[in-house]
């Protein structure tokens, strides 16, 4: 209060605060995914290139999936690849097929109808996900009408470096997500991918604010020999930039997200059953009921749906039956990303993002396309050449699949070398930056450096508290300075910097624990 502005007898209160302004700290697993969604519109609005925060998967289908028709009728399908079986001369040698009445078929996919986002945003939530931010660059393509080549890499023509470049661009404004994940970059060829990362490493490097999350292309399907090539390619084309806002997993990993009801036989041959009839109904072994089920399909007559005639012909005929789940096997197995990204939500929700997510399991997964030893990770983990690390999943026996790695790729880093170091630091660096904007054009006084001090150096005693920072004490594990001749110049304050110094010890993670056996030699009594 103003002595100078009183003019009236009376009784005036002054009040005053008790307490200096705090740090309060800023989220720490807001993912972002990038990609192509069923649609991207509500109420008519359309959210096509536009970061927008959905806190459920509930959200993310009011937004961006297809409406479903109401009750009896079925769910739209929101993911309908399709598949073809091409017959081979011999066993192939690599990728998905199936020995059907004594010929080996490829099971492989409309490269056009193949996308990774939806699936990845429902294993998010399945693994313990909260807020995150959805930015669709597009819908689902034309299909191309043929299979691809099988055995050969799946790339999307429909999915462009420039779709996804765009929708990074867009997280320049945005300061809340603190993960980028683009599922469906592995879709994209060699080159294209390699942009696309070293992008990401840029401006995570440039804001300060997130990580990438990185899938690898060849994960899954790998050669159990050359999967080593792949690795190599993915260490060539990360760059050298930003490594340690980056991390990768490898390989994928097989889920159980698409059920038996997301797929039938409109996905197999473009919906044409003539095509599929011969292979699951072959003139040399016929079956009356297949060919009456294949029929009333054909005639577009029935009253029935098309999961009933689908469940029909799943009940008479195995072979159709083992096709369906051969094709739904391929579907589940994802880039582990998205997943990921929950695991390190719930992680930082019960802990905090100073413990590593490692050694522990992601929820819906069941399998892997390679299981490595521990003298393969060895090779992932450390890299002589790069020093680039890549995070393993491995399966253990009597345990399970487990995350075997909390590592970024700058893998040489005494300091970047742990996930959560990193994001330890973004969490301190965005919360005490935030917090001191509400000293910007305060006196550069030292009031206002004392104040600063309190405010950081409490914030950061919480977190030593909660076990984030090192230390047996406080003193041990952070201090915070800021004065004239202590981080600051005459010539500073005359230019308006006010310079705090934060010095603070993170907690490492125990990632090596050695055991020393000795003999002791036996005493008698």
């Amino acid at each position: 209060m103003n002595l100078s502005t009183i003019s009236s007898p009376g009784v005036y209160i002054n009040e005053l605060n008790a307490f200096s302004n705090s740090v309060v700290p800023v989220a720490t697993a807001v993912p972002v995914f990038i990609g192509y969604t069923p649609q991207a519109s509500y109420l008519g609005k359309s959210y096509t290139n536009v970061a927008f925060k959905i806190t459920s998967f509930a959200d993310f289908q009011a937004m961006y999936c297809y409406p479903s028709p109401p009750s009896p009728a079925p769910a739209a399908k929101q993911y309908s690849p399709q598949y073809y079986l091409v017959a081979q001369k011999s066993q192939p040698t690599s990728g998905n097929y199936m020995l059907i009445n004594g010929i080996y078929y490829s099971c492989v996919p409309d490269p056009n109808s193949v996308y990774y986002l939806y699936n990845s945003v429902m294993m998010f939530y399945q693994n313990g996900g909260a807020d995150a931010y959805i930015v669709s660059v597009g819908s689902y393509g034309a299909l191309s009408g043929k299979a691809a080549v099988p055995g050969a890499q799946v790339v999307n023509p429909n999915v462009q470096l420039n779709d996804l470049l765009g929708g990074l661009g867009l997280l320049l404004n945005e300061d809340e997500p603190t993960m980028y994940i683009c599922p469906e970059a592995t879709l994209l060829s060699l080159s294209d991918n390699a942009t696309l990362m070293q992008e990401m490493l840029a401006q995570n490097a440039a804001m300060g604010t997130a990580i990438s999350i990185f899938d690898i292309i060849g994960g899954k399907a790998p050669d159990p020999i050359l999967y080593t090539n792949d690795i190599t390619t993915f260490r060539n084309n990360t760059g050298m930039q930003g490594l340690n806002y980056g991390t990768a997993y490898y390989p994928f990993v097989g889920t159980s997200i698409m059920q038996p009801t997301d797929i039938d036989y409109t996905n197999l041959f473009g919906g044409d059953t003539k095509q599929l009839a011969p292979i699951i109904n072959p003139a040399s072994a016929p079956d009356p009921t297949t060919a009456s089920i294949l029929s009333v399909i054909q005639s577009g007559s029935s009253t029935m749906t098309v999961q009933q005639l689908n469940n029909a012909l799943m009940i008479a005929n195995p072979v159709y039956k083992s096709i369906i789940n051969n094709i739904l096997t391929d579907l589940n197995m994802l880039p582990p990303s998205g997943g990921m990204a929950g695991v390190m939500t719930t992680i930082d929700l019960a802990t905090g993002v100073w413990q590593s997510p490692a050694n522990t399991s992601l929820v819906g997964v069941s399998t892997l396309p390679i299981k490595l030893s521990e003298l393969q990770q060895a090779n992932l983990n450390i890299d002589a050449l790069s020093g680039k690390s890549i995070n393993a999943i491995r399966s253990f026996n009597g345990i399970g699949i487990l995350i075997w790695g909390a590592r970024t790729l700058d893998g040489n880093s005494n300091d970047w070398r742990y996930l959560s170091i990193r994001r330890t630091m973004i969490m301190l660096e965005q919360s005490c930056k935030l917090a001191a904007r509400a000293y910007v054009f305060q006196p550069n006084v030292k009031n206002t450096w004392e104040a600063v001090k309190a405010m950081i150096g409490s914030f950061l005693n919480s977190i030593w508290k909660l076990g984030g920072l090192m230390g047996a004490s406080a003193s041990d594990a952070y201090t915070v300075d800021c004065g004239l001749g202590a981080t600051m110049t005459a010539d500073d304050i005359n230019n308006g910097f006010m310079i705090v110094t934060v010095k603070v010890a993170l907690v490492h993670p125990a990632e090596f624990i050695v055991l020393t056996f000795q003999q002791e030699m036996a005493v008698s009594s």
